[in-house]
């Protein structure tokens, strides 16, 4: 039998980041730079090439493309709510990204609850590592304070979650900004009185937990 050492537990009160969440559909673009002297590859469901980078656009589970209904290889690939197109259209901007996975929300007109927006967007989740357009880059805390990493610039078209609070995780924070946001309405889009919730980021554990603002004890789907 192979030994399994039991992981380490992270300490409850350490930073946490709580964000509203923003209900649209989960969304991710993906940036992945050739290798020296590799080709543009024909049978993956890359959107664009800019430079030596091709850019990739994904719902939660799957791939997408910006013509609906496209084989690649063996598979058909669909769009989702425009997402793939809007990822074609701001490729050069999106190319200035990090290599990696970029995960967000989708959301706006015709998404979820669309909050009387007339457009849609795009908001990173990642509010650590990610400063928006136009903003002054913050430290990023690193285990090693030697090791000194600045946040990374978003281009003009990508947003953020809204942070509602950054500092040392306690009892009642929870309550406190459903409260708040139920009072208040969304920090997403000011004057919009039907928020969906907040999700608590806990920094040392990385893990995120969400709350909704309305049937947060059932499960998701529940009742259909």
């Amino acid at each position: 039998m192979e030994f399994m050492e039991f992981p380490k537990m992270a300490r409850l009160t350490r930073e946490c980041v709580i964000t509203e969440k923003i209900d649209g559909t989960n969304a991710q673009i993906g940036i992945r730079e050739l290798a020296e002297g590799e080709e543009v590859p024909l049978d993956t469901p890359y959107v664009a090439v800019v430079g030596r980078k091709l850019i990739y656009a994904g719902s939660r589970s799957r791939w997408l493309y910006p013509n609906p209904g496209v084989t690649i290889g063996r598979e058909k690939f669909t769009d989702n709510f425009g997402f793939a197109q809007w990822v074609e259209k701001h490729a050069d901007e999106l190319a200035t990204l990090p290599e990696g996975r970029h995960f967000g929300e989708w959301w706006g007109q015709g998404i979820q609850r669309g909050y009387g927006l007339t457009e849609k967007r795009f908001s990173l989740f990642n509010t650590l590592r990610f400063c928006l357009h136009g903003t002054e880059p913050q430290p990023i805390n690193e285990a090693d304070p030697r090791n000194v990493k600045m946040q990374h610039v978003l281009p003009p078209c990508v947003g953020l979650v809204p942070v509602l609070y950054r500092g040392l995780f306690g009892p009642k924070h929870d309550e406190n900004f459903i409260a708040k946001l139920r009072a208040e309405g969304s920090v997403a889009v000011p004057g919009y009185m039907k928020p969906e919730g907040i999700v608590i980021y806990h920094v040392a554990a990385g893990v995120g937990f969400k709350k909704t603002l309305e049937k947060d004890e059932q499960p998701k789907g529940f009742g259909g």
